[in-house]
């Protein structure tokens, strides 16, 4: 089988065109095959018509003379038989091997028959005539010799075709290296990124479907290469959040060893090791909930409920964080229903009001209002915390992120809850913004389709 696409472009080329020219010129010669043998008797037929004429009209030696020096002798020879079969030609053969003249045929051109002899399938090589004189009926034989034979006709034909072919090959050999050459290219560099090297560039200028494929193996290799970049930082960002809490545990595991040490500090050493396996554990299940999420292996359980209703149950839920604080809710809920998941929107309130409350002071308030247009519902959930940095604004919702890294200890938190609450708004084909200013406070504003469409495979 031959791999290169440059030799099949070529092949493929010269079958066709060899193919459909032999098919076209076999499929022209028989269709007009009747119409040229035709048009190549004619000439033949009118000159000896012509000939007649004269030995009809004129005395028999003044119609020799004439026809001795016609000028039309020099491509047709002639020969006049009588009864007997005694003939007297005219003109000079040139080389040529006149055609063989039967009895037969000399008695059906003398019985007034018109006598065409074809040897080649395409046109006349002898013709047979008869005239009348004052010494009787003559049978007359005209034969072409310099006239284009069929098989000269042939024979041009052929030259014609390979030349043709020769010269279309030279082109087409020009062409499909133009052709192929981006194909080339690509090829390398899909072999580069199949390596890890994603920094391809093809430098493809033409346009068309080349053009069009070139610019968007483009694209996907600067999709590659941005996806590889958050798989380097996804690992970094795993390998740091898990360091720590090991770090502690195997600190501490360690400690616990030692023969003197005091109850209460065994039992302050365990409560840490405890505390950051649970921090580990919730890591890992959010790990698990956001792959899920991303690879919409999580189907949508749709239901039709109250989420101003579903609000309150979750202030109400949390009620443990936000009373030890003194932290207070200003809420305005209009009733809206809404054709959602239940279980995962719960979670997006769960995440961004726990936020609030996280890095709010204790006595302030933080103010939820819901309102509905006529295809949308749209939660704004407020607080007077720490806020954001216009920079950490456009990467808050990055997994491991942390917009306030210097509190993170302070904090907790692994960086995930809003990459979460971002991918199940994006499931339900909402949005979700943030405004905020440092010191000042942040505002989410979460937009929701009232139905959400059933999503389609």
């Amino acid at each position: 089988m031959i791999r290169s696409l440059y030799t099949r472009v070529v092949l493929i080329f010269l079958v066709s065109v060899i193919g459909g020219t032999l098919l076209s010129f076999f499929i022209s010669t028989w269709l007009f095959k009747e119409k040229l043998h035709e048009n190549m008797q004619l000439p033949l037929l009118y000159f000896g018509q012509d000939v007649a004429r004269v030995y009809e009209t004129l005395p028999l030696k003044e119609a020799d003379k004439f026809v001795s020096e016609m000028s039309q002798l020099h491509s047709y020879h002639i020969r006049i038989y009588d009864e007997t079969g005694q003939f007297q030609s005219y003109g000079s053969l040139n080389g040529h091997t006149p055609a063989a003249v039967t009895m037969e045929q000399v008695r059906q051109v003398l019985a007034g028959e018109v006598v065409h002899v074809n040897r080649t399938g395409l046109a006349t090589t002898l013709l047979g005539l008869s005239f009348s004189t004052e010494t009787g009926t003559k049978a007359m034989f005209i034969e072409p010799i310099d006239l284009p034979s069929a098989s000269f006709i042939t024979k041009w034909i052929w030259n014609f075709t390979i030349y043709s072919l020769t010269a279309g090959s030279l082109v087409i050999l020009g062409a499909a290296i133009f052709l192929v050459k981006p194909i080339q290219k690509l090829t390398k560099a899909t072999k580069r990124i199949a390596g890890g090297d994603f920094d391809v560039k093809l430098n493809i200028k033409q346009k068309g479907e080349l053009g069009t494929l070139a610019r968007s193996f483009e694209d996907m290799t600067h999709d590659l290469q941005q996806l590889e970049q958050m798989r380097r930082d996804f690992v970094s960002n795993v390998s740091h959040e898990i360091q720590s809490p090991l770090t502690s545990i195997s600190g501490y595991a360690m400690a616990l060893k030692k023969v003197n040490l005091a109850e209460s500090e065994r039992s302050r050493y365990l409560d840490i090791i405890i505390a950051e396996a649970d921090r580990m554990s919730k890591m890992s299940d959010s790990l698990l909930k956001l792959s899920l999420l991303e690879s919409q292996s999580q189907q949508l359980r749709l239901d039709t409920f109250s989420l101003d209703e579903q609000i309150r149950r979750v202030i109400v839920a949390i009620q443990p964080q936000w009373s030890a604080r003194n932290i207070r809710f200003e809420l305005d809920l209009k009733t809206v229903q809404v054709k959602a998941d239940f279980d995962l929107l719960s979670q997006v309130w769960t995440n961004i009001i726990g936020n609030s409350i996280k890095f709010s002071k204790n006595d302030s308030v933080i103010r939820i209002s819901l309102m509905q247009d006529a295809k949308n519902a749209t939660v704004h959930i407020s607080d007077t915390g720490i806020g954001i940095s216009l920079e950490d604004q456009q990467r808050i919702f990055e997994r491991f992120f942390k917009a306030d890294r210097s509190h993170s200890r302070k904090y907790g938190g692994s960086g995930m809850g809003l990459a979460i609450v971002k991918q199940i708004i994006s499931l339900h084909q909402g949005d979700i913004r943030v405004e905020s200013e440092l010191g000042k406070g942040t505002t989410f504003m979460v937009t929701l389709p009232i139905t959400t469409p059933s999503p389609t495979g």
